[in-house]
């Protein structure tokens, strides 16, 4: 079977786009000791895991990860972490994602975390595709695309070869 895909972005744009948004979280918490990254399962958690590497590598600050399942089709089912709330509050929380599609997935993420006190609340996506039907953006993006209502953008994290691409 032909491969229809198209790459958005290949291995290498990523580790740039990495590194970047690490830079950007580390200068909007370069006072803190501690960050967390909270992932939602499961490719927003690798793209969390990959940040928090990127962050220990060029700052001092501790970053703790927090995996976030929740039902991306049902979004408004429970959502449960990883760490429990006490280990969250008061802190510098960021949520990431792989993908920010309709905005669905990252503003039930958001209104779960809402229940705690934080010290400062970001969230972070590799791909941006501006087709939002909530109010929600992604403070810190690697990129940001328009594609018809009809087109797919999925990341692919595999050893040697994490890609975007547009099906």
């Amino acid at each position: 079977m032909a491969s229809t895909e198209t790459v958005i972005l290949g291995k290498e744009e990523i580790a740039h786009k990495l590194k970047r948004i690490a830079y950007q979280i580390y200068e909007a918490n370069i006072s803190q000791e501690e960050v967390v990254i909270a992932g939602i399962k499961a490719n927003g958690y690798i793209f969390a895991e990959k940040l928090k590497t990127a962050v220990e590598k060029i700052s001092p600050i501790k970053v703790t990860l927090c995996k976030v399942t929740m039902d991306k089709k049902n979004p408004i089912n429970s959502i449960t972490t990883s760490l429990k709330p006490e280990a969250y509050q008061n802190k510098s929380l960021l949520l990431v994602d792989d993908v920010l599609h309709s905005g669905t997935t990252l503003i039930y993420a958001v209104k779960h975390f809402l229940e705690v006190p934080l010290k400062q609340f970001k969230t972070a996506v590799l791909v941006d595709r501006n087709h939002k039907k909530y109010p929600i953006k992604a403070d810190y993006k690697g990129i940001s695309l328009s594609t018809s209502i009809n087109e797919n953008v999925a990341v692919i994290f595999e050893p040697g070869n994490n890609r975007a691409i547009l099906e």
